[in-house]
Protein backbone atom coordinates (compact mmCIF):
# COMPACT_ATOMS: atom_id res chain seq x y z
CA UNK A 1 0.00 0.00 0.00
CA UNK A 2 1.32 3.45 -0.96
CA UNK A 3 2.15 6.23 1.43
CA UNK A 4 -0.64 8.66 2.35
CA UNK A 5 0.11 12.33 1.94
CA UNK A 6 -1.31 14.29 4.84
CA UNK A 7 -2.42 17.56 3.28
CA UNK A 8 -4.12 18.71 6.49
CA UNK A 9 -0.94 20.52 7.49
CA UNK A 10 -0.55 22.32 4.17
CA UNK A 11 -1.27 26.04 3.99
CA UNK A 12 -3.58 26.40 1.01
CA UNK A 13 -5.54 29.38 2.28
CA UNK A 14 -5.18 32.98 3.34
CA UNK A 15 -5.70 32.14 7.01
CA UNK A 16 -2.42 33.79 8.00
CA UNK A 17 -3.64 37.02 6.47
CA UNK A 18 -6.23 39.07 8.31
CA UNK A 19 -9.46 39.21 6.34
CA UNK A 20 -10.93 42.60 5.39
CA UNK A 21 -13.38 43.76 8.04
CA UNK A 22 -16.19 46.25 8.24
CA UNK A 23 -16.92 47.76 11.66
CA UNK A 24 -20.20 49.22 12.83
CA UNK A 25 -20.19 52.62 14.51
CA UNK A 26 -18.51 52.38 17.90
CA UNK A 27 -17.12 48.88 17.21
CA UNK A 28 -13.44 48.20 16.92
CA UNK A 29 -11.93 46.12 14.14
CA UNK A 30 -9.69 43.81 16.13
CA UNK A 31 -11.61 40.57 15.58
CA UNK A 32 -11.56 39.10 12.06
CA UNK A 33 -14.93 38.26 10.57
CA UNK A 34 -15.37 34.50 9.92
CA UNK A 35 -15.53 33.67 6.22
CA UNK A 36 -18.81 31.78 6.56
CA UNK A 37 -20.71 34.66 8.13
CA UNK A 38 -23.51 35.94 5.89
CA UNK A 39 -24.48 39.04 7.76
CA UNK A 40 -24.97 42.32 5.94
CA UNK A 41 -21.74 43.65 7.37
CA UNK A 42 -19.59 40.90 5.89
CA UNK A 43 -21.41 40.75 2.57
CA UNK A 44 -20.54 44.39 2.04
CA UNK A 45 -16.81 43.69 2.00
CA UNK A 46 -15.68 44.79 -1.45
CA UNK A 47 -14.18 41.75 -3.25
CA UNK A 48 -11.55 44.06 -4.75
CA UNK A 49 -10.46 45.05 -1.24
CA UNK A 50 -10.35 41.40 -0.19
CA UNK A 51 -8.25 40.53 -3.23
CA UNK A 52 -5.85 43.39 -2.53
CA UNK A 53 -5.41 42.07 1.02
CA UNK A 54 -4.25 38.65 -0.15
CA UNK A 55 -0.59 37.78 0.19
CA UNK A 56 1.54 39.32 -2.56
CA UNK A 57 4.02 36.82 -3.98
CA UNK A 58 7.28 38.38 -5.16
CA UNK A 59 9.63 36.96 -7.77
CA UNK A 60 12.61 34.78 -6.96
CA UNK A 61 15.05 37.69 -7.28
CA UNK A 62 12.84 40.37 -5.78
CA UNK A 63 10.73 41.01 -8.86
CA UNK A 64 7.40 42.72 -8.28
CA UNK A 65 5.74 39.85 -10.16
CA UNK A 66 5.93 36.31 -8.87
CA UNK A 67 8.14 33.81 -10.65
CA UNK A 68 6.71 31.04 -12.81
CA UNK A 69 7.55 27.63 -11.34
CA UNK A 70 7.38 25.48 -14.46
CA UNK A 71 8.84 22.31 -12.91
CA UNK A 72 6.79 19.14 -12.83
CA UNK A 73 8.81 17.67 -9.97
CA UNK A 74 10.87 19.12 -7.12
CA UNK A 75 14.18 18.04 -5.61
CA UNK A 76 15.16 17.75 -1.96
CA UNK A 77 18.59 18.15 -0.38
CA UNK A 78 18.29 15.20 1.99
CA UNK A 79 16.60 11.82 1.56
CA UNK A 80 14.87 12.18 4.94
CA UNK A 81 13.04 15.23 3.60
CA UNK A 82 11.23 13.07 1.03
CA UNK A 83 9.90 10.81 3.76
CA UNK A 84 8.71 13.80 5.77
CA UNK A 85 6.98 15.25 2.70
CA UNK A 86 5.00 12.07 2.12
CA UNK A 87 4.23 11.81 5.83
CA UNK A 88 2.69 15.28 5.73
CA UNK A 89 5.25 16.75 8.11
CA UNK A 90 6.48 19.22 5.48
CA UNK A 91 4.52 20.95 2.74
CA UNK A 92 3.79 24.08 0.74
CA UNK A 93 3.27 26.16 3.87
CA UNK A 94 7.04 25.83 4.42
CA UNK A 95 7.91 26.02 0.71
CA UNK A 96 8.34 22.28 0.24
CA UNK A 97 6.83 20.74 -2.88
CA UNK A 98 6.72 17.23 -4.32
CA UNK A 99 5.07 17.19 -7.73
CA UNK A 100 3.00 19.76 -9.60
CA UNK A 101 -0.08 17.54 -9.83
CA UNK A 102 -0.18 17.88 -6.04
CA UNK A 103 0.72 21.52 -5.51
CA UNK A 104 2.68 23.98 -7.61
CA UNK A 105 3.87 27.29 -6.09
CA UNK A 106 2.53 29.45 -8.93
CA UNK A 107 -0.84 27.71 -9.08
CA UNK A 108 -1.06 27.70 -5.30
CA UNK A 109 -0.67 31.46 -5.21
CA UNK A 110 -3.50 31.91 -7.73
CA UNK A 111 -5.61 29.71 -5.46
CA UNK A 112 -4.96 32.09 -2.58
CA UNK A 113 -6.07 35.00 -4.74
CA UNK A 114 -9.24 33.20 -5.81
CA UNK A 115 -10.05 32.38 -2.18
CA UNK A 116 -9.64 36.05 -1.27
CA UNK A 117 -11.81 37.13 -4.20
CA UNK A 118 -14.67 34.80 -3.23
CA UNK A 119 -14.29 35.13 0.54
CA UNK A 120 -13.56 31.43 1.13
CA UNK A 121 -10.99 29.73 3.28
CA UNK A 122 -9.18 28.12 0.36
CA UNK A 123 -9.29 27.52 -3.37
CA UNK A 124 -7.74 25.16 -5.91
CA UNK A 125 -7.27 26.05 -9.57
CA UNK A 126 -7.89 23.51 -12.30
CA UNK A 127 -7.36 23.02 -16.02
CA UNK A 128 -10.93 24.01 -16.96
CA UNK A 129 -14.26 25.07 -15.52
CA UNK A 130 -15.80 21.70 -16.39
CA UNK A 131 -13.03 19.87 -14.52
CA UNK A 132 -13.76 22.02 -11.46
CA UNK A 133 -17.47 21.17 -11.63
CA UNK A 134 -16.88 17.47 -12.31
CA UNK A 135 -14.42 16.91 -9.47
CA UNK A 136 -16.66 18.70 -6.95
CA UNK A 137 -19.57 16.46 -7.95
CA UNK A 138 -17.44 13.32 -7.76
CA UNK A 139 -16.06 14.28 -4.36
CA UNK A 140 -19.25 15.45 -2.67
CA UNK A 141 -21.86 13.23 -4.31
CA UNK A 142 -20.16 10.06 -5.51
CA UNK A 143 -21.56 6.92 -7.13
CA UNK A 144 -25.31 6.49 -6.79
CA UNK A 145 -25.78 9.85 -5.08
CA UNK A 146 -28.47 12.43 -5.81
CA UNK A 147 -28.23 16.07 -6.89
CA UNK A 148 -30.90 18.75 -7.06
CA UNK A 149 -30.00 21.26 -9.77
CA UNK A 150 -31.41 24.23 -11.59
CA UNK A 151 -33.31 23.34 -14.75
CA UNK A 152 -31.47 26.15 -16.53
CA UNK A 153 -27.72 25.52 -16.61
CA UNK A 154 -24.86 25.76 -19.09
CA UNK A 155 -25.42 23.01 -21.65
CA UNK A 156 -22.22 21.17 -20.77
CA UNK A 157 -23.12 21.07 -17.07
CA UNK A 158 -26.64 19.89 -17.92
CA UNK A 159 -25.24 17.07 -20.07
CA UNK A 160 -22.77 16.13 -17.34
CA UNK A 161 -25.57 15.78 -14.80
CA UNK A 162 -28.29 14.34 -17.00
CA UNK A 163 -26.22 11.92 -19.07
CA UNK A 164 -22.54 11.37 -18.40
CA UNK A 165 -22.55 10.97 -14.61
CA UNK A 166 -25.67 8.82 -14.81
CA UNK A 167 -23.85 6.42 -17.14
CA UNK A 168 -20.44 6.67 -15.48
CA UNK A 169 -21.37 6.30 -11.82
CA UNK A 170 -25.14 6.13 -11.38
CA UNK A 171 -25.41 9.69 -10.12
CA UNK A 172 -28.99 10.99 -10.39
CA UNK A 173 -30.18 14.58 -10.76
CA UNK A 174 -33.57 16.21 -10.26
CA UNK A 175 -33.86 19.47 -12.21
CA UNK A 176 -36.05 22.13 -10.62
CA UNK A 177 -37.14 25.73 -10.93
CA UNK A 178 -34.80 27.25 -8.37
CA UNK A 179 -37.02 30.32 -8.07
CA UNK A 180 -39.64 28.07 -6.49
CA UNK A 181 -38.17 27.45 -3.06
CA UNK A 182 -40.85 24.91 -2.13
CA UNK A 183 -40.10 22.92 -5.29
CA UNK A 184 -36.42 22.95 -4.36
CA UNK A 185 -37.17 21.85 -0.81
CA UNK A 186 -39.47 19.04 -1.96
CA UNK A 187 -36.92 17.69 -4.46
CA UNK A 188 -34.27 17.12 -1.78
CA UNK A 189 -34.37 13.49 -0.65
CA UNK A 190 -33.38 12.81 2.93
CA UNK A 191 -30.28 10.63 3.11
CA UNK A 192 -29.79 10.66 -0.68
CA UNK A 193 -29.34 14.24 -1.88
CA UNK A 194 -25.83 15.55 -1.33
CA UNK A 195 -25.73 18.77 -3.36
CA UNK A 196 -27.96 21.63 -4.41
CA UNK A 197 -26.36 22.98 -7.59
CA UNK A 198 -27.16 26.36 -9.17
CA UNK A 199 -25.63 29.16 -11.22
CA UNK A 200 -25.61 32.59 -9.59
CA UNK A 201 -26.89 33.97 -12.90
CA UNK A 202 -28.33 31.32 -15.20
CA UNK A 203 -26.72 30.59 -18.54
CA UNK A 204 -28.26 31.83 -20.80
CA UNK A 205 -31.57 33.15 -19.41
CA UNK A 206 -29.96 35.45 -16.81
CA UNK A 207 -32.28 34.33 -14.03
CA UNK A 208 -30.74 35.21 -10.67
CA UNK A 209 -30.50 32.65 -7.88
CA UNK A 210 -31.72 33.70 -4.45
CA UNK A 211 -28.56 32.39 -2.82
CA UNK A 212 -29.43 33.31 0.80
CA UNK A 213 -32.79 31.52 0.52
CA UNK A 214 -31.24 28.49 -1.20
CA UNK A 215 -28.47 28.39 1.41
CA UNK A 216 -31.10 28.32 4.16
CA UNK A 217 -32.83 25.36 2.49
CA UNK A 218 -29.50 23.58 2.03
CA UNK A 219 -28.64 24.01 5.73
CA UNK A 220 -32.12 22.91 6.76
CA UNK A 221 -31.83 19.74 4.67
CA UNK A 222 -28.18 19.01 5.43
CA UNK A 223 -26.87 19.34 1.87
CA UNK A 224 -24.12 21.45 0.31
CA UNK A 225 -24.96 24.46 -1.85
CA UNK A 226 -22.63 24.64 -4.85
CA UNK A 227 -22.79 27.81 -6.96
CA UNK A 228 -21.24 28.42 -10.37
CA UNK A 229 -20.30 32.10 -10.33
CA UNK A 230 -18.80 32.29 -13.83
CA UNK A 231 -21.21 34.98 -15.07
CA UNK A 232 -20.86 37.30 -12.07
CA UNK A 233 -17.39 37.50 -10.49
CA UNK A 234 -17.19 40.65 -8.33
CA UNK A 235 -20.91 41.30 -8.94
CA UNK A 236 -22.06 38.48 -6.61
CA UNK A 237 -20.10 36.77 -3.82
CA UNK A 238 -21.95 33.47 -3.26
CA UNK A 239 -19.86 32.26 -0.30
CA UNK A 240 -20.54 35.49 1.56
CA UNK A 241 -24.24 34.81 0.98
CA UNK A 242 -24.10 31.27 2.37
CA UNK A 243 -22.88 29.01 -0.44
CA UNK A 244 -20.62 26.15 0.62
CA UNK A 245 -18.66 25.85 -2.63
CA UNK A 246 -18.11 28.30 -5.49
CA UNK A 247 -16.88 27.11 -8.89
CA UNK A 248 -15.67 29.15 -11.84
CA UNK A 249 -14.77 28.84 -15.44
CA UNK A 250 -11.81 31.17 -15.04
CA UNK A 251 -11.53 31.22 -18.84
CA UNK A 252 -14.31 33.80 -18.97
CA UNK A 253 -14.53 37.17 -17.18
CA UNK A 254 -11.70 36.43 -14.75
CA UNK A 255 -9.23 35.80 -17.55
CA UNK A 256 -10.76 38.39 -19.84
CA UNK A 257 -8.54 37.59 -22.82
CA UNK A 258 -10.25 34.57 -24.42
CA UNK A 259 -6.82 32.97 -24.58
CA UNK A 260 -6.69 30.44 -21.72
CA UNK A 261 -8.82 27.57 -20.44
CA UNK A 262 -8.96 27.34 -16.64
CA UNK A 263 -11.22 26.68 -13.65
CA UNK A 264 -11.36 27.14 -9.89
CA UNK A 265 -12.94 25.56 -6.82
CA UNK A 266 -13.42 27.85 -3.80
CA UNK A 267 -14.48 26.49 -0.43
CA UNK A 268 -13.20 25.35 2.93
CA UNK A 269 -9.67 24.11 3.50
CA UNK A 270 -11.18 20.78 4.53
CA UNK A 271 -12.90 20.47 1.15
CA UNK A 272 -9.75 21.22 -0.85
CA UNK A 273 -7.66 18.94 1.36
CA UNK A 274 -10.14 16.10 0.93
CA UNK A 275 -10.11 16.58 -2.83
CA UNK A 276 -6.30 16.39 -2.73
CA UNK A 277 -6.18 13.21 -0.65
CA UNK A 278 -3.67 10.76 -2.18
CA UNK A 279 -6.00 7.77 -1.79
CA UNK A 280 -9.46 9.27 -2.23
CA UNK A 281 -9.24 12.80 -3.63
CA UNK A 282 -11.06 13.60 -6.86
CA UNK A 283 -8.58 16.34 -7.76
CA UNK A 284 -5.52 14.29 -6.86
CA UNK A 285 -6.61 11.16 -8.69
CA UNK A 286 -8.20 12.63 -11.82
CA UNK A 287 -5.42 15.21 -12.18
CA UNK A 288 -7.01 18.27 -13.87
CA UNK A 289 -3.86 20.26 -13.12
CA UNK A 290 -3.56 23.90 -14.12
CA UNK A 291 -0.40 24.82 -16.00
CA UNK A 292 1.82 27.16 -13.99
CA UNK A 293 2.20 29.51 -16.96
CA UNK A 294 -1.58 29.82 -17.19
CA UNK A 295 -1.77 30.49 -13.45
CA UNK A 296 0.77 33.29 -13.80
CA UNK A 297 -1.18 34.87 -16.67
CA UNK A 298 -4.44 34.86 -14.70
CA UNK A 299 -2.79 36.10 -11.52
CA UNK A 300 -1.53 39.16 -13.40
CA UNK A 301 -5.07 39.94 -14.64
CA UNK A 302 -6.93 39.60 -11.34
CA UNK A 303 -5.93 43.04 -9.99
CA UNK A 304 -7.88 44.78 -12.78
CA UNK A 305 -10.88 42.41 -12.76
CA UNK A 306 -12.86 44.93 -10.70
CA UNK A 307 -12.30 47.68 -13.26
CA UNK A 308 -13.20 45.36 -16.13
CA UNK A 309 -16.39 44.10 -14.48
CA UNK A 310 -17.56 47.64 -13.78
CA UNK A 311 -17.10 48.57 -17.43
CA UNK A 312 -18.76 45.37 -18.69
CA UNK A 313 -21.75 46.18 -16.48
CA UNK A 314 -21.85 49.85 -17.51
CA UNK A 315 -21.88 48.96 -21.21
CA UNK A 316 -24.48 46.21 -20.78
CA UNK A 317 -26.77 48.55 -18.89
CA UNK A 318 -26.41 51.26 -21.53
CA UNK A 319 -27.18 48.90 -24.41
CA UNK A 320 -30.05 47.16 -22.62
CA UNK A 321 -31.71 50.48 -21.79
CA UNK A 322 -31.47 51.68 -25.38
CA UNK A 323 -32.64 48.34 -26.79
CA UNK A 324 -35.65 48.53 -24.50
CA UNK A 325 -36.51 51.99 -25.84
CA UNK A 326 -36.48 50.56 -29.37
CA UNK A 327 -39.14 48.05 -28.32
CA UNK A 328 -36.81 45.05 -28.50
CA UNK A 329 -37.32 42.04 -26.25
CA UNK A 330 -34.19 42.49 -24.15
CA UNK A 331 -33.38 40.57 -20.99
CA UNK A 332 -31.03 42.21 -18.50
CA UNK A 333 -31.19 42.07 -14.68
CA UNK A 334 -30.31 45.76 -14.47
CA UNK A 335 -33.61 46.75 -16.07
CA UNK A 336 -36.32 47.51 -13.49
CA UNK A 337 -38.81 45.19 -15.23
CA UNK A 338 -36.51 42.15 -14.98
CA UNK A 339 -38.17 39.72 -12.52
CA UNK A 340 -34.99 39.47 -10.44
CA UNK A 341 -33.88 43.09 -10.57
CA UNK A 342 -34.75 43.71 -6.91
CA UNK A 343 -33.13 40.44 -5.84
CA UNK A 344 -29.83 41.18 -7.57
CA UNK A 345 -29.91 44.73 -6.20
CA UNK A 346 -30.16 43.28 -2.69
CA UNK A 347 -27.52 40.51 -2.94
CA UNK A 348 -25.06 42.07 -5.37
CA UNK A 349 -21.90 43.89 -4.35
CA UNK A 350 -22.32 47.67 -4.58
CA UNK A 351 -20.59 49.48 -7.46
CA UNK A 352 -20.33 46.45 -9.76
CA UNK A 353 -23.68 46.82 -11.47
CA UNK A 354 -25.69 43.93 -12.87
CA UNK A 355 -23.12 42.05 -14.90
CA UNK A 356 -21.83 42.03 -18.45
CA UNK A 357 -24.33 39.59 -19.98
CA UNK A 358 -27.55 40.48 -21.76
CA UNK A 359 -29.97 38.55 -23.96
CA UNK A 360 -31.98 39.67 -26.95
CA UNK A 361 -34.94 37.49 -27.91
CA UNK A 362 -35.50 37.70 -31.66
CA UNK A 363 -38.25 35.06 -31.61
CA UNK A 364 -36.79 32.71 -34.20
CA UNK A 365 -33.32 31.35 -34.91
CA UNK A 366 -33.52 32.77 -38.45
CA UNK A 367 -34.04 36.34 -37.19
CA UNK A 368 -31.35 35.91 -34.57
CA UNK A 369 -28.82 34.66 -37.12
CA UNK A 370 -29.56 37.47 -39.58
CA UNK A 371 -29.04 40.11 -36.89
CA UNK A 372 -25.78 38.53 -35.69
CA UNK A 373 -24.46 38.30 -39.24
CA UNK A 374 -25.08 42.00 -39.78
CA UNK A 375 -23.63 42.88 -36.38
CA UNK A 376 -20.39 41.04 -37.18
CA UNK A 377 -19.93 41.14 -40.94
CA UNK A 378 -21.39 44.54 -41.83
CA UNK A 379 -21.14 46.92 -38.87
CA UNK A 380 -18.46 45.20 -36.70
CA UNK A 381 -20.45 45.59 -33.47
CA UNK A 382 -19.24 42.23 -32.17
CA UNK A 383 -18.15 38.69 -32.96
CA UNK A 384 -20.18 35.53 -33.45
CA UNK A 385 -18.45 33.30 -30.93
CA UNK A 386 -19.21 31.33 -27.80
CA UNK A 387 -17.64 32.07 -24.41
CA UNK A 388 -17.82 35.37 -22.55
CA UNK A 389 -15.86 38.01 -20.68
CA UNK A 390 -13.81 39.17 -23.69
CA UNK A 391 -13.09 42.84 -24.38
CA UNK A 392 -15.01 42.52 -27.66
CA UNK A 393 -18.73 41.73 -27.59
CA UNK A 394 -19.37 38.03 -28.23
CA UNK A 395 -22.71 36.77 -29.57
CA UNK A 396 -24.29 33.34 -30.00
CA UNK A 397 -27.72 31.86 -30.47
CA UNK A 398 -27.85 29.76 -27.30
CA UNK A 399 -30.40 27.17 -28.39
CA UNK A 400 -28.21 25.98 -31.26
CA UNK A 401 -24.86 26.47 -29.53
CA UNK A 402 -24.03 26.54 -25.82
CA UNK A 403 -27.39 25.03 -24.80
CA UNK A 404 -27.61 22.57 -27.71
CA UNK A 405 -26.81 19.64 -25.38
CA UNK A 406 -30.29 20.07 -23.92
CA UNK A 407 -33.28 18.46 -25.64
CA UNK A 408 -35.82 20.87 -27.20
CA UNK A 409 -38.32 20.20 -24.41
CA UNK A 410 -35.61 20.82 -21.79
CA UNK A 411 -34.70 24.14 -23.42
CA UNK A 412 -38.35 25.14 -23.54
CA UNK A 413 -38.81 24.29 -19.87
CA UNK A 414 -35.73 26.35 -19.02
CA UNK A 415 -37.09 29.33 -20.96
CA UNK A 416 -34.49 29.21 -23.76
CA UNK A 417 -36.18 30.55 -26.89
CA UNK A 418 -34.91 29.38 -30.34
CA UNK A 419 -34.20 33.04 -31.17
CA UNK A 420 -32.41 33.95 -27.94
CA UNK A 421 -29.14 35.78 -28.61
CA UNK A 422 -26.73 35.71 -25.68
CA UNK A 423 -24.39 38.69 -25.66
CA UNK A 424 -21.26 39.05 -23.59
CA UNK A 425 -20.86 42.81 -23.75
CA UNK A 426 -17.33 44.02 -24.38
CA UNK A 427 -15.77 47.37 -23.61
CA UNK A 428 -13.70 48.17 -26.70
CA UNK A 429 -14.55 51.34 -28.61
CA UNK A 430 -16.93 53.97 -27.27
CA UNK A 431 -20.54 53.40 -26.28
CA UNK A 432 -21.79 55.79 -28.96
CA UNK A 433 -19.64 54.15 -31.63
CA UNK A 434 -20.87 50.66 -30.78
CA UNK A 435 -24.48 51.75 -30.41
CA UNK A 436 -24.45 53.31 -33.89
CA UNK A 437 -23.15 50.00 -35.21
CA UNK A 438 -25.94 48.13 -33.45
CA UNK A 439 -28.66 50.44 -34.75
CA UNK A 440 -27.39 50.16 -38.32
CA UNK A 441 -27.26 46.34 -38.15
CA UNK A 442 -30.76 46.23 -36.67
CA UNK A 443 -32.13 48.48 -39.43
CA UNK A 444 -30.50 46.31 -42.12
CA UNK A 445 -31.93 43.15 -40.54
CA UNK A 446 -35.42 44.59 -40.30
CA UNK A 447 -35.29 45.73 -43.93
CA UNK A 448 -34.06 42.31 -45.07
CA UNK A 449 -36.86 40.55 -43.20
CA UNK A 450 -39.40 43.01 -44.62
CA UNK A 451 -38.20 42.30 -48.16
CA UNK A 452 -38.40 38.55 -47.61
CA UNK A 453 -41.96 38.87 -46.31
CA UNK A 454 -42.90 40.99 -49.32
CA UNK A 455 -41.52 38.29 -51.62
CA UNK A 456 -43.66 35.67 -49.90
CA UNK A 457 -40.96 33.79 -48.02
Amino acid sequence: MGEVVNFANFSISNNKKQLPKVADDGEDNHTPMPVSLTTKRFREVDPAAALASARHEFGEHGGVNMSIEASATFTVMEAETMRRLFAGELGPDRDYFIYSRHFNPTVLNLGRQMAALEGTEAAYCTASGMSAITTVLLQLVGAGGHVVASQCLYGGTHALLSRFLVRACGMKTTFVNINNIEEVRSAIKAGETKILYVESMANPTLEVADIPALAAVAREKGVKLVVDNTFTPMVISPARLGADVVVHSVSKFISGGADVIAGAICGTANLVNSMMDLQDGALMLTGPTMNAKVAFEISERLPHLALRMKEHSTRAMAYATRMKRLGLNVIYPGLPDHPHHTLLSSIGNPEYGYGGMLCLNMGTEERANKLMQHLQNVTQFGLMAVSLGYYETLMSCSGSSTSSEMAPEERAKAGISPGLIRMSVGYSGTIEQRWAQFERALALTQQQLKNLNAEGF
